[in-house]
């Protein structure tokens, strides 16, 4: 039962493909950059990441979270 409820869990964060093509950042306007495994969208112009909640971006300035100067550096060597 605890699996099911896990395996629904991850199916519902999946994030349709096609809209992470299409979303920018409400700030910049730039491109994002998805990771999955912290279900956020990463804009690094506005050194922001949005949350994916349920598998649906939250595009909030008031709900990102800003990103730190090491987190900048690592995602710049990815």
């Amino acid at each position: 039962m605890a699996d099911e409820r896990q395996q629904h869990s991850a199916e519902a964060a999946e994030v349709e493909p096609r809209l992470l093509e299409i979303l920018v950042c409400p700030r910049t306007k730039a491109s994002l950059v998805y990771d999955k495994a912290r279900q956020e969208l990463i804009s690094t112009a506005a050194r922001l990441a949005y949350p994916i909640r349920e598998g649906i971006p939250i595009m909030l300035e008031d709900e990102a979270r800003p990103i730190e100067d090491e987190e900048m550096r690592a995602l710049g060597r990815r």
